[in-house]
């Protein structure tokens, strides 16, 4: 049943999205010269590799460097900050989710050398797929804004994020729902609105009540 809700909305929104994700191919090309997508490794169910489709939003090379950026990364093209701070830099994920190798909601992929730094206890978050969205997105959507000025981005996300974010995963999968996945999703479109303009949550009082009730958003 998760397979079939996966494909019927991967193949629903790439038809209602198309002149999005045509228009920010093309506004990535015109304004960087160079292919619009990134497919960056990533590890996924029972320590499977796969290609996670993204937006380009950094300058060509760039994944020669650390995966983790910080706010200020001079790598990130100032179209790819519009991309990043509204979250269109992730619709090609539509593909990952036709494709199978992820879910609508579960636990956000990894980085190869972020998942070597698992423990066995960690791992566990590797028994399902990887998700297009998730509760530890959901608490942060915009990680690159939790990285102090002047830190290395990288070690910082593994001394501060990593395990924070596994551990909201594994919290999470012990109590999955299908409700609980919905709660997630309209709290992710609720974020993503906001990240577009609208309303700003001004407190955790405004937040989706499951997400605030987890406490899974630092205010």
């Amino acid at each position: 049943m998760r397979r079939f809700l996966d494909v019927a909305i991967a193949v629903t929104a790439l038809i209602v999205l198309s002149p999005v994700l045509v228009g920010t191919a093309l506004a990535i090309v015109i304004a960087s010269r160079t292919n619009p997508f990134y497919a960056g490794r990533r590890i996924g169910i029972a320590g499977h590799e796969f290609r996670m489709w993204k937006f380009r939003t950094m300058v060509p090379g760039a994944d020669r460097g650390s995966s983790i950026t910080g706010k200020r990364d001079a790598r990130v093209t100032p179209l790819g900050r519009v991309l990043r701070k509204t979250k269109l830099d992730e619709l090609p994920q539509l593909f990952n989710l036709l494709m199978g190798d992820m879910t609508l909601v579960g636990p956000r992929p990894e980085a190869p050398d972020m998942v070597a730094r698992y423990t066995p206890e960690q791992r566990r978050v590797l028994m399902v797929k990887p998700g297009v969205t998730g509760i530890s997105q959901v608490s942060a959507i915009d990680e690159s804004d939790t990285i102090p000025d002047g830190v290395d981005p990288r070690q910082y996300y593994i001394e501060h994020i990593l395990d924070r974010k596994v551990a909201a995963d594994l919290a999470y999968l012990r109590s999955r729902t299908a409700r609980s996945d919905a709660r997630v999703i309209l709290a992710t479109a609720g974020l993503v609105w906001q990240a577009l303009g609208g309303p700003r949550f001004r407190s955790r009082r405004d937040l989706p009540a499951y997400v605030r009730a987890k406490g899974f958003i630092n205010e």
